[in-house]
C-alpha cells in the first residue's frame, strides 16, 4: 500500500472528523521531517495511518491483539483507549502491505512512547498531539517546543500526557510511564555532557 491508497482508505473508513484529524496529523508530521531530517514520505504514510482503525469496535481490536499475539506483545494488557496503536500497525503489516517496520513502529507506539524512540517515533507522537484541531491548554507550548527542539517537546508531551490520562483516574498504560522514565533518563545524561 503506498501513501495514495492507505489516504483513500482512511478517507473512506473513518469518520470525517476523525480523517481531518488524521490529516492534520500527517501536516505536522511531514513538516516536522523534513525540519529535523527524517523521511517525509514515511512520516506521511505512518501519520496517515496512526488513526485507521480507532473507530472501530473494542471488541474487534481486542480479537486482533488476541490473533496476533506475538506481534501484539503486551498490548492486550494495556487500557483500551491506546489498543487501536498496535492494531493499526498489525493490519498495516498483515493486511495493508507495510513492510517497513520504522513505519509500523511509529504506528504501534503513537499514543504511549516506547524506551528508545526513534526519530520516526518521536514525530508522529509529537504530531499526533500538536495537530492542527488540537486546543488544549498547553498545546501552543508544545508547538513552540517542536519547533525548537524535537527531543524537548516529546519529553514534555510525554509528561502531559501521563498527567492527563492519571488526571482522569483511569490507569496510566505501563509502556506511558516506561517512555517517561527513560525520556527523563535521557535528558538528564544529555544536561550531563
Amino acid at each position: 500500500m503506498d501513501y495514495q491508497q492507505a489516504e483513500k482508505m482512511v478517507r473512506e473508513t473513518l469518520s470525517q472528523r476523525r480523517y481531518a484529524h488524521t490529516v492534520n496529523v500527517k501536516n505536522a508530521a511531514v513538516e516536522l521531517a523534513e525540519k529535523y531530517g527524517a523521511d517525509p514520505q514515511k512520516a506521511a504514510l505512518a501519520a496517515i495511518l496512526h488513526d485507521a482503525v480507532k473507530e472501530r469496535p473494542k471488541e474487534e481490536l481486542l480479537q486482533i491483539l488476541e490473533e496476533n499475539a506475538i506481534m501484539a506483545g503486551d498490548a492486550k494488557n494495556s487500557p483500551p483507549p491506546v489498543w487501536h496503536g498496535p492494531c493499526a500497525a498489525i493490519l498495516a503489516k498483515r493486511e495493508w502491505g507495510i513492510e517497513d517496520a520504522e513505519i509500523t513502529d511509529a504506528i504501534s507506539c503513537h499514543t504511549t512512547g516506547r524506551p528508545g524512540m526513534t526519530k520516526l517515533d518521536k514525530i508522529l507522537y509529537l504530531s499526533d498531539m500538536i495537530s492542527a484541531e488540537r486546543d488544549y491548554p498547553e498545546v501552543e507550548e508544545l508547538r513552540a517546543l517542536a519547533k525548537k527542539d524535537l527531543d524537548e517537546a516529546v519529553l514534555t508531551a510525554v509528561r502531559y500526557n501521563v498527567r492527563w490520562v492519571a488526571q482522569t483516574g483511569r490507569p496510566v498504560d505501563p509502556l506511558s510511564l516506561e517512555t517517561l522514565e527513560y525520556l527523563e533518563k535521557e535528558a538528564a545524561q544529555s544536561r550531563l555532557k
